[in-house]
């Protein structure tokens, strides 16, 4: 494996743990550590005797500063490396594009106060977005290194492209949901499993914990789909055929820890927990759809 590839897939191990810092920004309530001032914090470079709120939310500002210039530097690395019209230049670019957007949205999050604890039903919206961006750029970034790799274009057959359609419409509102029923969890914290209960179906609740029931509705929905999508892949064997019974078991997991966040009222561990194997079964699929012949 070359020096490119393997600097490629550290880049999207480091891409979903900016992610993650970001999810502990939202369920510290720190997003408005900086104030609202973007790209100062605080109207200051580097802020002077922080608050941790402050801190949290600057070192995600770093991190995710730091993830938009790796993402250049690769534009700029596969120009070099690869020849004019190779899918790995392709990939670098998609990168590029979608940081930047991942980039804006958290800096239209900061200077509309669409952060800490404002209940603002727009900010559910924003949250919705910043997760989609979030999955495209998984996608660009997966589909990057897998190119770089030597990853080509494999063709399926159409009942297997609707399938991988319909499953990634479903993990993507699976992802829309999510982040809205994350952010009632956060800012209307249940004392029992009785009371969330009670809050979901309460006409005068937010609408923030009135939309949290869909999203078990669609992520068992989305599971479904991941585990028959893997299993036909493991059933066919072949080179895909362990990640095909990765995907699968990664879909079983998810379901699970699913159901434990909902018992255990939605931890912030938990949560971190839930977010990442919900990245790492999109990227799972992501290589299962595009063959993963040439992946690590």
């Amino acid at each position: 494996m070359s020096r490119y590839v393997r600097a490629s897939w550290a880049f999207v191990a480091y891409t979903v743990l900016v992610i993650v810092w970001g999810a502990v920004v939202r369920a510290t309530l720190s997003g408005a550590g900086c104030g609202d001032h973007w790209p100062m914090c605080n109207g200051e470079i580097v802020p002077v005797a922080p608050s941790v709120e402050t801190m949290v939310e600057f070192t995600h500002r770093l991190t995710s500063g730091l993830a938009w210039i790796f993402a250049f530097g690769f534009v700029l690395w596969s120009r070099r490396a690869f020849a004019k019209g190779h899918l790995a230049r392709r990939g670098a670019a998609l990168g590029l594009v979608f940081m930047t957007t991942e980039a804006l949205i958290g800096a239209g999050l900061v200077l509309t106060k669409m952060v800490a604890d404002n209940p603002d039903a727009a900010r559910g919206w924003w949250a919705a977005a910043h997760l989609l961006n979030t999955f495209a750029l998984l996608t660009a970034l997966t589909l990057h290194a897998h190119w770089a790799n030597g990853g080509r274009p494999v063709p399926l057959a159409p009942r297997f492209r609707a399938a991988f359609a319909l499953v990634f419409t479903l993990l993507a509102v699976v992802g829309a949901t999510g982040a809205i029923a994350a952010l009632g969890d956060t800012l209307f914290p249940a004392a029992s499993l009785r009371d969330a209960l009670a809050q979901d179906v309460d006409a005068g609740a937010h609408i923030f914990l009135r939309l949290r029931t869909l999203h078990p509705v669609f992520a068992l929905a989305a599971a479904a789909g991941a585990m028959f999508l893997g299993g036909a892949r493991f059933s066919r064997g072949g080179s895909d055929a362990r990640l095909g019974l990765v995907v699968a078991s990664v879909a079983v997991l998810q379901t699970g820890l699913g159901f434990l966040n909902v018992m255990l009222l939605a931890p912030t561990w938990l949560q971190l927990v839930h977010l990442v194997i919900a990245d790492g079964l999109w990227i799972g699929l992501v290589l299962l759809r595009v063959g993963s012949v040439s992946s690590p």
